[in-house]
């Protein structure tokens, strides 16, 4: 009798042993292990093609644990497509995992990189539900055609062309002693939280009717004037640049410097670009230099130009238009002081000529001195909106519209009765006349006197 009792036992410890790891959990502290909580298919593909990674969903807790969804974000409408345990499904119900097992999903991906209506970055989502736990796998594909750059440094002399888009995700560095060309007609797209950095040069060559353009990567139509979708570009202590028939858009920053030049070169020449859409300001300098020619920036959060810490700054022939489409802001669009700090200040030398400095505050120019000695500001025919009486002189125009043909359509070019036109002075004898200021932002002869602004006609 004995022998039977203990037979019964040992049956039913071994089928209890049997089933272990088979009775379904509902704690909420069992979560699954996914081996790739991101999968990058990193192929750049040139003509149709497909590619198949696995996913690994592991689940190490002794039970088993039901999986009540998993779910193609995307669905049916997703470039990716996922197989489970044979099954090709967008969405799949109580999946159940043993304890100490796992499953493998097959996730493809099948891109037309001709199709220009494509992100150039493929994107959708993995989504997990298991005991009350959500859990995500991020998907990312190469989509059309393009230099995918991720987190890389530049360290010899490279050049950019127009042939395909440059796709940058993370920070793209070009180290001291290396140049970066970016040629006419050529495009730069920043994924998400992107920068550009320059710790040696970066010369941009665009032309009138080819520029050169940085933005996001994000082309749906919601996201073509979206402010702050990447960092910017930052010119470093030891960085130089001249940027040329150039727009630059939808970053927090458009270029942020941080020095004055480290060697003969000027930190800084921006000249015939457009910089507009800047969550913060269109560009900050740090006791910084700038030579700013026929540029035209706009629609910035809190400035389009705020230089603090001295510097020098020599600004001819813009316009700034200080109208936000996405911002309440509250500060003037054009601001310089001397100071970092209350116990720290430099030299400032600012220079600002035939420049429109207009929009919808009363004070559009705020220049701060801590020390007047260590500022020196040459203010010669400009159109000023601001309140500071001062400036009503060496031909300036203060608090006169300028009469932009359309600014809520973003057309900052001049009305025929414009007071601005024909108020310029004469700047043929400037030193960078004929490199620069002879022609204005859309290649126009610029006849003296000049009209102010980007604009000549």
């Amino acid at each position: 009798m004995r022998s039977n009792i203990s037979l019964v036992l040992l049956t039913l410890c071994l089928v209890s042993a049997c089933r272990k790891g088979e009775r379904i959990t509902t704690d909420t502290a069992a979560k699954l292990t996914i081996a790739n909580p991101q999968l990058l298919f990193d192929t750049i593909f040139t003509s149709i093609g497909s590619i198949t990674k696995r996913l690994t969903i592991v689940n190490n807790n002794k039970d088993a644990v039901k999986v009540s969804e998993i779910m193609l974000a995307g669905r049916n409408g997703s470039a990716f497509s996922i197989n489970i345990n044979g099954e090709n499904t967008f969405n799949k119900n109580d999946l159940v995992i043993n304890g100490q097992d796992s499953v493998n999903l097959f996730v493809k991906i099948t891109i037309n990189p001709n199709t220009e209506n494509l992100p150039f970055l493929v994107q959708d989502s993995i989504i997990l539900n298991t005991n009350g736990n959500r859990q995500v796998v991020n998907l990312l594909a190469y989509g059309q055609n393009a230099v995918f750059i991720n987190s890389q440094t530049i360290a010899a002399n490279t050049t950019w062309t127009k042939s395909l888009p440059y796709i940058i995700t993370g920070a793209l560095t070009v180290k001291s002693g290396s140049s970066l060309t970016i040629q006419p007609g050529a495009k730069v797209y920043f994924h998400k939280d992107a920068s550009l950095n320059i710790e040696g040069n970066l010369w941009v060559n665009g032309t009138v009717t080819d520029p050169v353009v940085f933005c996001s990567d994000r082309l749906e139509k919601l996201y073509t004037e979206e402010p702050g979708q990447w960092k910017g570009i930052f010119l470093k202590r030891t960085g130089n640049g001249s940027v040329k028939n150039a727009i630059i858009k939808n970053a927090s920053v458009g270029i942020t410097s941080d020095s004055l030049s480290s060697n003969a070169d000027p930190k800084l020449i921006l000249s015939n670009s457009i910089i507009k859409n800047m969550q913060v300001a269109a560009y900050i300098g740090y006791h910084s230099e700038l030579l700013a020619f026929n540029n035209l920036m706009y629609n910035c959060g809190n400035y389009l130009i705020y230089a603090v810490g001295g510097g020098n700054y020599n600004l001819k022939q813009n316009t700034f238009a200080g109208y936000n489409l996405n911002f309440p802001r509250k500060t003037a669009s054009l601001s310089f002081s001397d100071y970092l700090s209350t116990n720290t200040y430099n030299k400032l030398q600012l220079d600002l000529t035939n420049n429109i400095i207009w929009g919808s505050l009363t004070n559009e120019l705020d220049i701060q001195k801590k020390t007047a000695a260590a500022v020196q500001v040459n203010l010669w025919s400009n159109l000023i909106r601001s309140t500071n009486s001062t400036y009503n002189s060496n031909g300036n125009i203060l608090n006169i519209d300028p009469s932009f043909i359309n600014k809520e359509m973003e057309n900052f070019e001049l009305s025929v009765n414009s007071p601005a036109r024909k108020k310029g002075a004469d700047l043929s004898t400037d030193p960078y006349f004929t490199s620069y200021l002879n022609k204005d932002i859309k290649g126009n002869t610029r006849i003296s006197p000049s009209t102010l602004g980007s604009y000549e006609k």
